[in-house]
């Protein structure tokens, strides 16, 4: 089995067993009491706005990993986003499937063209990346250090993205334990149901105590 098809299975692992910090590689939580929401795929003009109202409600600050195409073609959602406080990180250029079968140059261009893109829309050069679908190889988490970003992968997945339900997403998110990253998307279809179910757990977390950070940024060491 190739190196870089063994390493994303190794992740897989660390999810399901729950490591917070490791070393070396993606972070996978948060210190304390706190839980992490990540967003990705946005900004998308019809669930990226009611999701920002709703986390404005309850004073909650997220991290939104965001696409450099829709950041191209919605620079005010990626300004609006920024100017709310949330933590804007690198989610590749075009989203492209594997991830980690990219040569250098195709990772490169997404990494770096999606930096240029976000820095250019909202004046904040991002300190966080997350590979499409956590498609991490060691190629792929290189591409990010050259670029000073901390790897960020997550640890509850309510699979949204697939549209499993509000019911179904709503119980995964608030059944989330201290120190968990969670996975949610804005962008890549209809997020109806995604913005419900957090309309539900985000008052459960809260109600249980939890407090809400974003992923710990490592110091920028470009290799």
């Amino acid at each position: 089995m190739r190196p870089a098809l063994v390493l994303h299975y190794a992740w897989f692992a660390v999810r399901a067993l729950g490591v917070l910090r490791p070393r070396v590689g993606p972070v996978f939580g948060v210190e304390g009491r706190a839980v992490a929401l990540t967003v990705d795929d946005g900004p998308h003009p019809e669930w990226t706005p009611p999701l920002l109202d709703l986390l404005a409600r309850h004073d909650i600050r997220a991290t939104f990993f965001l696409i450099g195409d829709r950041v191209r073609e919605r620079p005010d959602l990626a300004r609006r986003i920024a100017g709310a406080g949330h933590l804007l990180g690198n989610h590749s250029m075009t989203h492209p499937h594997p991830f980690a079968a990219l040569g250098a140059a195709g990772l490169e261009a997404e990494v770096g063209g999606t930096q240029e893109a976000i820095q250019k829309a909202t004046g904040v050069l991002p300190e966080v990346f997350r590979a499409p679908s956590g498609n991490w190889s060691p190629a792929v988490l290189r591409a990010a250090a050259r670029h000073g970003l901390t790897p960020v992968d997550w640890a509850v997945n309510p699979s949204d993205w697939r549209r499993p339900g509000t019911g179904h997403i709503a119980r995964v998110l608030s059944r989330t334990r201290p120190g968990r990253i969670m996975l949610c998307h804005d962008g890549g279809g209809d997020r109806s149901q995604t913005v419900a179910a957090l309309a539900q757990a985000l008052p459960r977390l809260l109600a249980r105590g939890l407090t809400f950070a974003t992923p710990e940024v490592r110091p920028r060491v470009r290799t």
